[in-house]
């Protein structure tokens, strides 16, 4: 049992001195946590940023054919650079965002502050989970789409399907998009959700000071 439960254990004292004591020694260990939890998104941020680029470098410059297919698939430079730029951009503000909570959590001395301050992370965090999923289903049917008009063996296949077999290969098509996108759900689920579920209860716990 950490601190803060044992903290909470001992709330109903009617020792007023000690109710006071207990509530400030309650804020400072929530202050501490909130910190720490918007922090550790921080740096996970960070580690996104890295590990997005090197998916994107590392192939692209180590194997000919993966550029080759890129380049057919993106015959209009410009579109594939302009989205990457907005790519990145969206996470560098990501990242700056949360950079600018953890300061805000750091420095506040106010619970009322305190609250506010986890209040916009969820709503930075939420931002960010949405736009990405967005993101990732918008560039899948992009890419298939472009795939499907600039290769021109994928595009003498689509030629010789008749309406039926044009349907189910789009079906198909659009439910493998969908579950690539849950997948993706599930994962930003697993690496933010928890902390925001820790940061949430710290979020209640100052409720109950306020009180």
């Amino acid at each position: 049992m950490d601190e803060l439960e044992l903290l909470k254990k001992d709330w109903g004292k009617k020792d007023t001195e000690f109710k006071k004591l207990s509530s400030q020694d309650i804020y400072s260990m929530l202050h501490k946590k909130s910190s720490s939890i918007v922090k550790t998104l921080f740096y996970i941020s960070i580690g996104e940023l890295v590990f997005w680029i090197l998916v994107n470098t590392i192939p692209y410059f180590t194997s000919d054919s993966y550029r080759e297919r890129l380049e057919s698939v993106y015959s209009n430079e410009y579109v594939f650079t302009g989205l990457t730029i907005f790519s990145y951009a969206v996470i560098l503000l990501f990242i700056y965002l949360l950079f600018k909570s953890h300061k805000a959590i750091s420095v506040t001395d106010n619970a009322k502050k305190l609250m506010e301050s986890i209040l916009k992370t969820r709503k930075v965090i939420k931002y960010y989970v949405i736009y990405n999923l967005v993101m990732a289903f918008v560039s899948m049917v992009i890419g298939l789409y472009l795939a499907i008009i600039n290769n021109p063996e994928i595009s003498d296949t689509f030629a010789h399907l008749d309406k039926k077999q044009t349907l189910i290969t789009y079906s198909i098509l659009i439910g493998c998009t969908a579950v690539f996108v849950f997948v993706i759900w599930l994962f930003y689920k697993l690496l933010y959700g928890l902390l925001l579920k820790r940061l949430n209860r710290n979020y209640k716990e100052l409720k109950k000071l306020e009180v």
